[in-house]
């Protein structure tokens, strides 16, 4: 079932995304695959999302290093 907000499908895009990327993903590249999934999304709303999903969900999700968002069940994972 998808989320009714805008704001959720983001946010469960964005862990879709990083469920498939155990190393972690680039801001930047966060953003051009959300873009590419849905280019209806306003780019401020996108971007909006990815800056607030460590504050969000700091339990799921945190920065390894500058600018990389990876879940933290991977955190102790040797990549």
């Amino acid at each position: 079932m998808e989320p009714p907000t805008i704001t959720g499908r983001i946010n469960a895009k964005i862990f879709e995304i990083l469920e498939k990327n155990p190393e972690g993903v680039r801001w930047t590249d966060l953003l051009s695959m959300i873009k590419k999934w849905d280019p209806s999304l306003h780019p401020k709303t996108v971007n909006g999302c990815v800056w607030k999903i460590i504050e969000n969900f700091p339990d799921k999700v945190y920065k390894p290093s500058k600018g990389i968002f990876r879940l933290r069940k991977f955190s102790s994972k040797k990549i």
